[in-house]
């Protein structure tokens, strides 16, 4: 008999797991995002989904909020969580590795399709591999991401930081390496190319010949003389100021 039966057992398997306690989790799935706490005795949130013996994940003391509804709401003490709708799942509180569980890897930020979200972080490779041989060996049924950041446009979901996720490598799609970059950078801003005056036009001065002046393109003095004079209503129009034309056709004759 082999003692304590570590013969039947991966190394470093028995450093994996401790006492059982109750960790908080968020779990984000195609319809709703569920809050809670799961029983385990698993340190990284990525192992808890991993090392699930069923298809789900029974939660205690749930909170369930269904996206773009405006209803209350839903608790319940107990929920069990369907793992194959899960997209991803967030730690709600931080794990320190066991430096004497880990293999040695290398972050490559990464960009992280989970329709209708996105997600930028950083994978982890085995480190003797280069990056489209450690794509090719990055497997597991959740996906570890670390320094995260996940949003849905579609949904309306805010850009939100977390220290860790893991997400559902079925319903993933990963692009690496991954910059992230400004489309509009450069461009001019419609609001301002419409508003820039013409080259060597001076402040205030009146609009180019063929063009439709404002209000603001009339002296004020001619202003009072028009209001007056092309009503129509036979009211002689005000004094003509030196400089300026007058539009009355009856100003030459006599009267």
């Amino acid at each position: 008999m082999t003692p304590t039966g570590r013969g039947r057992y991966p190394s470093g398997m028995f450093g994996q797991v401790g006492m059982e306690t109750l960790t908080p989790v968020t779990l984000y799935t195609d319809s709703y995002v569920a809050r809670g706490s799961v029983r385990t005795r698993q340190h990284r949130l990525s192992d808890v989904l991993n090392g699930a013996e069923h298809a789900f994940l029974v939660l205690e003391d749930v909170t369930i909020d269904e996206f773009g509804s405006r209803a209350m709401i839903e608790r319940a003490p107990f929920a069990q969580i369907n793992l194959e709708t899960v997209l991803f799942g967030v730690a709600d509180t931080p794990v320190q590795p066991m430096p004497e569980l880990r293999t040695i890897k290398v972050p490559e930020q990464a960009l992280i399709v989970v329709p209708p979200f996105r997600i930028t972080g950083r994978i982890h490779l085995v480190a003797e591999y280069d990056l489209r041989t450690g794509l090719h060996e990055l497997v597991g049924r959740f996906i570890p991401i670390t320094e995260a950041t996940f949003w849905s446009d579609r949904l309306g979901e805010p850009r939100t930081h977390a220290q860790m996720l893991a997400v559902n490598h079925s319903r993933a799609h990963i692009f690496a390496p991954y910059e992230e970059h400004d489309v509009w950078a450069g461009l001019p801003g419609a609001t301002e190319e419409a508003v820039a005056p013409s080259p060597g036009a001076a402040p205030g001065s009146a609009p180019e010949e063929g063009s439709a002046p404002g209000a603001s393109a009339w002296p004020a003095a001619d202003l009072a003389g028009r209001s007056g004079g092309e009503a129509g209503s036979g009211a002689e129009a005000g004094p003509v100021s030196e400089g300026t034309v007058s539009n009355d056709p009856w100003r030459d004759l006599p009267r």
